[in-house]
């Protein structure tokens, strides 16, 4: 019997702020893609729809594709998780054909239903209670569930390693008859990509891909298990352990990293052990800490409430379209919310920025909201990106729905 994907943003998803302000749960970068399309490559099939917010949808401009609906003559349709890792648990689930709901604790991993209950479900304002609502038979499953954004980072270069586990190295793109290759080979430079002079390409450790049309410029280290997504630039400096989407530009250091696209660092500083959201600006010498003083684990406020993430390397979470200007010093675990701008260079900003933040490096004022929407017009410009009306009504009513966070 054939079957349909729908991966689907569950209620959990302020868990993940400020990444998933503007950014759909499914469509968050990870390992060597995303976690939706990560999600279709361990099923196998493509994705039939993406079931999220209209907001993040609208917004986010690094979504992956989706079909749309199902096609004809599909029997069963899978509703996945997109928080929930592929596992045992997937696989099972794509074994079978009867309905059947797959949950951890309270936390709903995915749904088996057939094709006419799946259309109601899609066309439900909340997918996740529509499917908890059918009654379906449930069965217990263990799992990893990214429930936090220093998750990104903590298992992200695994997960490259993973998704590249049976990599096919190849060098169809521009490659310098002086780039240094070290390791077995496990290298990737796809067609349309060029790597210039005396870069060195490290994948002792994991698996290295450079994507189509992506640049990697004169004097860059690039260390795996790394990705380098399509159109991006790497315009020298170090490069370890990270995913980078598509059209970023990056130099400096940069080490255990998730950029998702569209990303401007185009000069030195340190970005480490760190999320960073879609049409972030760093400014030149932007430098993020990664280890407390005392070697003590790291606190991180998400959606409001402060966390111990039991780590002890976390660098920065940055939301969307958040700018720092040029020396900006941002303190371990620091959570910089969608919007935000940040020019007081020299003095180590405050740890939690609220959304649309204005601090100039003594004082916390609001962004003006028609100051930022221009600003974000003209930053998407620059990458042939056009931002219509319905991404201005996004902004807005982010914009009003933080206010009280700015107090």
């Amino acid at each position: 019997m054939s079957k349909s994907l729908v991966v689907f943003e569950d209620s959990h998803w302020r868990g993940l702020r400020p990444l998933t302000d503007l950014t759909p749960v499914p469509a968050l970068a990870f390992g060597a893609s995303c976690l939706a399309e990560r999600i279709s490559t361990a099923t196998g099939l493509q994705i039939a729809a993406l079931a999220a917010r209209a907001d993040a949808l609208t917004a986010c401009r690094t979504k992956p594709r989706a079909a749309g609906g199902f096609e004809s003559g599909v029997g069963t349709a899978l509703f996945v998780n997109a928080a929930a890792l592929p596992g045992a648990w997937l696989r099972e689930l794509l074994a079978g054909d009867e309905p059947v709901a797959v949950t951890q604790g309270d936390r709903l991993l995915g749904a088996r239903v057939a094709v006419e209950p799946a259309r109601a479900a899609l066309a439900a304002s909340d997918v996740e209670a529509h499917l908890a609502g059918l009654g379906l038979p449930s069965h217990p499953a263990e799992t990893r569930v990214i429930e936090h954004p220093w998750q990104l980072m903590e298992w992200n270069a695994e997960a490259i390693t993973a998704d590249l586990a049976r990599l096919a190295a190849g060098q169809r793109g521009d490659v310098h008859a002086s780039v240094a290759f070290l390791g077995d080979g496990r290298v990737s430079v796809e067609l349309g990509a060029r790597v210039d002079p005396f870069c060195v390409i490290d994948a002792r450790n994991g698996p290295v891909v450079v994507r189509r049309r992506a640049l990697v410029g004169a004097h860059t280290v690039l260390v795996g298990p790394c990705v380098v997504g399509e159109g991006t630039q790497l315009l020298g400096g170090m490069i370890a352990r990270t995913t980078i989407g598509r059209e970023c530009r990056i130099a400096g250091e940069v080490e255990d990293c998730v950029w998702q696209g569209f990303v401007n660092k185009r000069h030195h500083g340190f970005v480490g052990h760190s999320v960073i959201g879609e049409w972030v600006n760093l400014g030149a010498l932007t430098t993020t800490s990664d280890l407390k003083n005392n070697y003590g684990t790291v606190r991180v406020t998400v959606d409001g409430s402060e966390l111990d993430t039991g780590a002890t390397k976390i660098g920065s979470v940055i939301g969307a379209h958040v700018k720092t200007g040029i020396g900006t010093l941002l303190p371990t675990g620091a959570v910089v919310g969608t919007g935000a701008n940040l020019f007081g260079g020299g003095r180590f900003a405050p740890k939690s920025v609220p959304s649309f933040g204005w601090w100039d490096g003594k004082t916390m004022i609001e962004h003006r909201l028609e100051r930022f929407i221009r600003t974000a017009q003209t930053a998407m410009s620059r990458r042939k990106e056009q931002a219509g009306t319905a991404d201005e009504l996004a902004w807005t009513k982010l914009f009003k729905a933080t206010r009280e966070e700015r107090g």
